[in-house]
């Protein structure tokens, strides 16, 4: 199954840059490795002993090949398999949080009881998203008590706090996702939380609903609304109890809010956007379960205690003739690759360490994996082709089209050898609208016949580690290059920083395989150098083959007007997206990346903006 390099038998190998080497010693080699392939051969050991015995040795053997052909697991997995480290090799999990202290809401553990979960989950090294729609709104009566409740942003600060103050096995720090749902009373609050510099450790969406944006459209008002009933200190005429039991707290034009969510957005790149009515409607597992968060990067929509076990396939690995009119992806290699990743996650999940009994019941029951790539910006400039243009999205959507394939196949190739997923029901997995419903007939048929090993199999990851640490800083995911040279930012253990100056890889390789002198041709594109809206499309081409979810930031330079920018996520949602979050450097934010001076670039745009 190997593929051939990429580089000319002529050519050296690419030296290491200083930052991916010290990012490799510092996070992912363990006692006594000094190296990559040290790295490899430990995680592919580790993996293969989910493997019958007696076989163990030939798929390690297998899975060592993966490894060296590109197949890059999630940080977790490259840090802690095969360790003796008290850590989970699971990147990232949605827990849910309930509306009482203590208690039990519904089957929703209590705040605190929440608390303790997640911060025995960060201890094990995982992140952590959650929605806190549940909590009711500060001001609403609290039954029993001669007090009001506190509302969920009061509450995020306690979870915030612990995320810092809690110490994650390898030396990982820790990472939080907050959602909050569009008509919950205290929407504005949470829009506001991060104006003067809280909830540090936080990344927050607003989870919007399809009514909603269809009133911003209509120019109509909507309710806020909680099952809390209000309290006599904050009860007025407009509040009451409608038929499904909730109650109305408030109503608000619709536009109005749109409008915080993007001026806020505008100011400090956040809240991003959650599309909740979409995310649901294409869960193949929407009879069995509801989704309201994402991990901290929201590539992954979750159910309560749901996991994401995350690697990718750095695509940069398949392009053959990279840069010449010859150029072309070895599709035929990738699917091959495609398809041995699929049994290496599924794998993870059997041998990995849970923070929690109820993490593992519900990972088991469903067996959820995401496997995307890296390197996309990169590989579409190896093809000549624009990341910003139809070719370059022609060209993304096919290789997206192949892993869904390759994934798909392979998954229920290991149903027939161990069996499907346990809350696998073929006529519900393949009806209502959902992603599983929309694959090939053919596939269909076999999902039919052998069941699927896995419920999900699909999501495209931000990369930046470990696409820095093994993949000498290919453009991270689905991202185009941020820019072709630039100084990054690592913070220190001591808690400082070091600034590193640093070359996209497929820079590197084209001044290796073309001469230091030879200027850039007009695939050179990077992200500051094109529109918002080519962000936007390039996450619409390749979204309907990733059956889970793709994590995108539109970065936008620091000087883009407010009137370029605020029909952004509603483009998303027009676009059928689940997500979207944006990145405009400004004082609040700050910046890890700056872009220094850009080669010269003929056919391209003026010079990258600092950022």
């Amino acid at each position: 199954m190997t593929s051939d390099s990429i580089n000319s038998p002529r050519l050296p190998a690419l030296p290491a840059q200083s930052i991916s080497h010290d990012v490799l010693m510092e996070k992912y080699v363990q006692r006594d490795e000094h190296c990559i392939d040290d790295i490899h051969q430990r995680v592919a050991r580790a993996l293969a002993q989910a493997e019958r015995p007696g076989h163990r040795e030939i798929w390690a053997s297998r899975f060592l090949q993966a490894l060296q052909d590109g197949f890059v697991p999630a940080g977790r997995i490259q840090s802690a398999a095969g360790t003796t480290l008290a850590a989970t090799l699971i990147n990232c999990f949605v827990q849910p949080v309930g509306d009482s202290i203590t208690g039990n809401d519904e089957g929703y553990p209590g705040i605190y009881v929440a608390l303790a979960e997640a911060a025995e989950t960060m201890r094990r090294g995982g992140g952590v998203g959650y929605d806190f729609s549940r909590i009711r709104p500060h001001g609403a009566w609290v039954a029993g008590t001669r007090s009001s409740a506190s509302g969920p942003v009061p509450f995020m600060r306690v979870f915030d706090c612990s995320c810092r103050t809690v110490e994650s096995a390898g030396a990982r720090r820790g990472a939080q996702m907050g959602v909050l749902r569009c008509d919950h009373p205290d929407i504005e609050d949470f829009i506001a939380a991060k104006d003067h510099g809280e909830l540090t450790n936080f990344n927050l969406s607003v989870g919007l609903t399809d009514a909603f944006m269809q009133a911003v459209c209509d120019d109509r008002h909507i309710e806020l609304v909680h099952r809390a009933e209000p309290g006599p200190r904050i009860r007025t005429d407009a509040q009451h109890q409608r038929g499904d039991g909730l109650w109305v707290y408030g109503v608000q034009p619709a536009r109005a809010l749109w409008e915080r969510i993007m001026q806020s957005a505008y100011a400090h790149s956040e809240p991003g956007a959650l599309f909740l009515d979409r995310i649901n409607t294409d869960n193949n597992l929407s009879y069995c379960e509801t989704i309201a968060a994402t991990n901290p990067c929201g590539e992954q929509p979750l159910p309560p205690y749901g996991c994401c076990c995350l690697g990718s396939i750095d695509l940069t690995r398949f392009v053959k003739n990279p840069f010449e009119p010859s150029a072309r992806f070895d599709e035929e290699g990738f699917s091959r690759l495609a398809g041995l990743a699929v049994r290496m996650l599924d794998n993870v999940l059997d041998i990995t360490a849970w923070p929690l009994e109820r993490q593992r019941q519900e990972a088991l029951d469903k067996r959820r994996i995401g496997l995307g790539f890296t390197g996309l910006g990169d590989a579409l400039v190896m093809l000549n082709l624009r990341y910003d243009a139809h070719e370059g999205r022609d060209a993304a959507r096919r290789i997206a089209q192949a892993l869904r394939d390759a994934a798909y196949a392979v998954s229920c190739e290991l149903a027939r050898e161990r069996g499907a997923f346990p809350r696998f029901d073929a006529d519900l997995y393949l009806s209502r609208n959902t992603f599983s419903s929309r694959l090939p007939e053919a596939q269909k048929a076999r999902i039919r016949a052998d069941g699927v090993r896995n419920s999900h199999l699909l999501s495209i990851a931000p990369t930046g580690t470990i696409s820095l640490a093994f993949s000498d800083n290919v453009s991270n995911g689905i991202e185009p290059a941020y820019a072709w040279r630039f100084a990054r930012r690592k913070r220190l253990p001591d808690g400082g920083t070091e600034e590193y100056i640093v070359e996209d890889h497929a820079l590197r390789l084209y001044r290796q395989r073309m001469g230091a002198e030879a200027p850039l041709g007009p695939a050179f594109v990077s992200a500051l150098e094109m529109s918002a809206l080519a962000h936007v499309k390039m996450v619409a081409a390749v979204a309907p083959y990733i059956d889970a979810g793709i994590s995108k930031t539109v970065n936008v330079p620091a000087d883009c007007a407010y009137e370029d920018f605020k029909d952004l996520y509603m483009q998303a949602w027009q676009l059928g997206l689940k997500g979207l979050t944006t990145y405009r450097p400004n004082a609040s934010t700050g910046a890890v990346l700056e872009a220094r001076s850009r080669p010269s670039c003929s056919g391209c745009a003026a010079p990258v903006p600092s950022a």
